[in-house]
């Protein structure tokens, strides 16, 4: 579901005589929020459509990702919902697909029996050794009409943004460095 439910943008016109009636209203600062959103709506929309053009969802795709991370080769179900930014209960679902498809395999802890480990399995890293190269030329193709130095930009508005929200929030939003 997008983030942004508008078909087209308010112009910045309208947005300025919205100010007159809204005095907390920043002309510019709505301008930009939009438009930030609405670039998130469509980079989320490509990116889930190239996964669903290889049968993976957005939500599948990040659990093998985050399995192929070379710091560990297992990781709970409860430490990837936390990675994930996901309630245990979708990760116990998105698992439950992965591990019907033969891309993960569960296996219990050696040492807590009450614990299982998940890790991908033989197919699921031939599957992602397949589709990574892929992946990335993609997310490279929707950053290409930026130079490098607009991309480091861009990553530090971004970040800029972030570490405002979590002032405000008060340290909710999750930002990895």
């Amino acid at each position: 579901m997008p983030l942004l439910m508008l078909k087209d943008l308010p112009r910045y016109e309208c947005l300025l005589k919205a100010a007159e009636k809204y005095p907390g209203l920043e002309p510019m600062a709505c301008h930009a929020f939009f438009h930030l959103l609405r670039t998130g709506d469509a980079v989320y929309a490509a990116e889930g459509g190239f996964l669903a053009t290889h049968h993976v969802s957005q939500g599948r795709f990040n659990v093998l990702m985050l399995l192929n991370r070379c710091e560990r080769q297992m990781s709970t179900p409860a430490e990837l919902a936390e990675e994930a930014g996901v309630t245990r209960a979708t990760m116990t679902g998105l698992i439950d697909t992965l591990e019907k498809d033969g891309l993960v395999g569960r296996e219990d802890h050696p040492e807590n029996r009450r614990t299982i480990r998940v890790r991908l399995t033989k197919a699921g890293r031939a599957y992602l050794k397949k589709l990574t190269p892929k992946y990335f030329r993609r997310v490279s193709e929707m950053i290409e009409p930026l130079n490098e130095l607009e991309r480091k930009q861009l990553v530090r508005l971004l970040e800029k943004v972030q570490r405002g929200l979590n002032r405000k929030l008060g340290g909710s939003i999750a930002i990895k460095a």
